[in-house]
């Protein structure tokens, strides 16, 4: 399960009803748009929480990193460090197997959304102008470089506060994105740390505390 939400029950559900277990909960991000489900599941299903190593959560959780691999079945689960919303950000390339040898898609958590990019102020004042060159260097440098065909889902659509210019429509490709997400049209990194820090929508009040619960597991 990924990034779930605070109300764990459906998940129960639906893996109930297909027979399956849910052994891995992980998050994206450290949380700001709710309060997480991720301690929760956990703790109902025994499977462990897992977060990027930069994640300064004070809770129980396993650590992964860049690169990192874990099988699951016939899935393969790809660990890409993809900072920049958060520094603890992570992108996730999945391999199904009897599909193909070859990733299928990318759960982008809120790095890369269908027509826009993660909000790289959540830090408060001080910390956007890094975290905006991080966000260049993880979709430049690492979501752009692959394939056209890799499919694309965020955590997030048209609605969410956690970007601008997000489409209504949940999922894309690597391809499409390349070609008419706005803020992937930059050969400068100046320019995009330009562009991506004007004109943000103003945070939603709750971000700061729900961000803060996030962090402590409360």
């Amino acid at each position: 399960m990924v990034d779930p939400q605070q109300e764990i029950e459906p998940y129960l559900e639906a893996a109930a009803q297909k027979s399956m277990r849910i052994t891995h909960v992980l998050e994206t991000h450290v949380q700001a748009d709710h309060v997480s489900g991720a301690r929760r599941l956990g703790a109902a299903t025994g499977a462990p929480v897992l977060f990027h190593e930069a994640a300064e959560v004070a809770f129980p959780h396993v650590e992964v990193a860049d690169g990192e691999e874990h099988e699951l079945g016939n899935v393969r689960l790809t660990i890409l460090h993809t900072p920049g919303h958060t520094p603890d950000g992570i992108s996730i390339l999945v391999t199904d197997r009897t599909r193909a040898p070859e990733p299928w898609f990318v759960l982008t958590g809120d790095t890369l959304f269908a027509g826009g990019v993660g909000r790289p102020d959540l830090l408060g004042q001080g910390a956007e102008t890094a975290l905006a060159e991080q966000l260049f260097e993880s979709l430049y440098g690492k979501l752009l470089k692959l394939p056209d065909h890799i499919e694309v889902y965020p955590a997030h659509f048209g609605g969410a506060a956690c970007g601008k210019g997000l489409s209504g429509k949940p999922g894309s490709t690597i391809g499409f994105e390349r070609r008419f997400n706005p803020a992937l049209q930059f050969t400068s990194k100046a320019d995009f740390v330009r562009f991506v820090l004007a004109d943000l929508p103003a945070q939603p009040p709750a971000f700061v505390e729900n961000r803060q619960r996030n962090l402590s597991g409360e």
